[in-house]
């Protein structure tokens, strides 16, 4: 219901969007102050929102934190715990931003605290129109007076939202939070949530770290008539995008759905390999204190997170496309590949990759991982490949010998 609530409030806010102020019309959009370089590899986290909607509180997150460290995430990459909305009740006589006394009584200080104390990092969110998606206060007016709260109480990270904008601009409402998280004192990551409907690849990248490129996803393989963007249905928008996604700006295809229960552990496997080949941020989006094994073993697959963590930065492409069989390549620095095999089809599939598509010759020599077995073939030339299982990946780390 919750996400049904949401998906309306976004409807309404991009019905009544129009871009009325031209960019660059006046000083607005300026931004003298370098963007912080906080996120030169994807962002690694988890939020509230896939799993927990509004239901949200101190405890809740005081036991994501715990979890993120004893199951082993933290020491796979995770870092940042952010709070979605519902977080926020009020303002206060002097318009400062107050936190739901009920779900967080002792303040979202002390929760920034725990969160660090854990070696972990703390995030919110928040919206840039007058009304977050669920309803709570947002910032549209309030951008200085917010960032420099947020900074206060030791945020890192910052989710700002694009419901109830009206008529806003949404390079220059960004372009705005940016201004104000920069004079906060405080190097916050801003993760621009407007869902890619005004072009954030153009004007992303200077203003902030990250920046959602679809409406959101849900946990399924596949749209249906009345749930929106499946795990495929995200990835296929994301096939044109890579030319603008490098170190510090990042195509962001939101969050991941694994260990929510509505695909397959088989399609999990294949949702977080397509993620990583994509360079997309890994923000969990699950119970992290009720993991299954198999969870577990997915979101901490740490050949599969270092090919997400590659500093080279560059975002993953579509090769080829065969009816359901893709193969997706990725460079990776020092001259490495990263590759999947997709079998998107509900039978088991043949599957290869020909040298040529990685630029190199067929009679070179290579070292072949996969990063889902751990099987490592020395020596081969031309191709490699195996069969896929239906809905699932072979994912594979490329290294050319000398």
């Amino acid at each position: 219901m919750h996400h049904l609530i949401r998906r309306a409030a976004r409807t309404v806010a991009l019905l009544c969007f129009i871009a009325t102020t031209p960019a660059h019309a006046d000083g607005t959009l300026k931004l003298e102050a370098p963007k912080p370089n906080v996120a030169p590899t994807p962002p690694m986290g988890w939020n509230s929102w896939n799993k927990f909607a509004c239901n949200v509180s101190e405890k809740l997150i005081r036991e994501q934190a715990d979890a993120m460290v004893a199951s082993g995430m933290k020491d796979a990459g995770y870092q940042y715990l952010v709070i979605d909305d519902c977080w926020q009740k009020s303002r206060d006589a002097d318009g400062n931003i107050q936190a739901d006394p009920e779900r967080f009584p002792s303040g979202m200080k002390a929760l920034a605290d725990y969160v660090h104390a854990k070696g972990l990092k703390f995030g919110l969110y928040s919206d840039a129109g007058s009304l977050t998606c669920e309803g709570r206060p947002g910032s549209a007016g309030h951008e200085f007076q917010d960032a420099r709260q947020y900074a206060k109480w030791g945020v890192d990270y910052l989710k700002y939202d694009w419901c109830n904008t009206g008529t806003r601009n949404a390079e220059a409402a960004y372009t705005i939070i940016a201004k104000a998280l920069r004079a906060s004192g405080r190097d916050i990551v801003l993760s621009i949530c407007e869902w890619g409907t005004d072009h954030p690849e153009r004007w992303g990248p200077t203003v902030g770290h990250l920046w959602r490129t679809t409406h959101d996803i849900y946990d399924g393989w596949e749209s249906t008539k009345d749930k929106g963007n499946g795990m495929t249905n995200v990835l296929d928008m994301q096939a044109a995008r890579g030319g603008v996604s490098a170190p510090n700006a990042w195509n962001d295809p939101d969050m991941l759905e694994v260990g929510n229960g509505g695909m397959t552990t088989t399609e999990y496997e294949s949702h977080f390999s397509l993620w990583a080949m994509l360079a997309a941020p890994l923000i969990a989006g699950n119970d992290l204190s009720k993991m299954d094994a198999d969870t577990v073993r997915i979101l901490t697959n740490k050949d599969v997170i270092a090919v997400d963590q590659d500093p080279l930065g560059l975002q993953g492409r579509r090769a080829l496309k065969e009816g359901d069989l893709e193969v997706w390549v990725r460079p990776l620095a020092g001259g490495e590949h990263a590759v999947v095999l997709f079998n998107r089809g509900k039978t088991p599939a043949d599957m290869k990759l020909n040298w040529d598509l990685l630029g190199l010759p067929a009679n070179q020599k290579a070292d072949v991982k996969d990063l889902w077995s751990k099987k490592v073939t020395k020596g081969v030339s031309g191709s490699y490949g195996g069969k896929v299982a239906p809905h699932g990946v072979i994912m594979v780390r490329i290294k050319a010998a000398p």
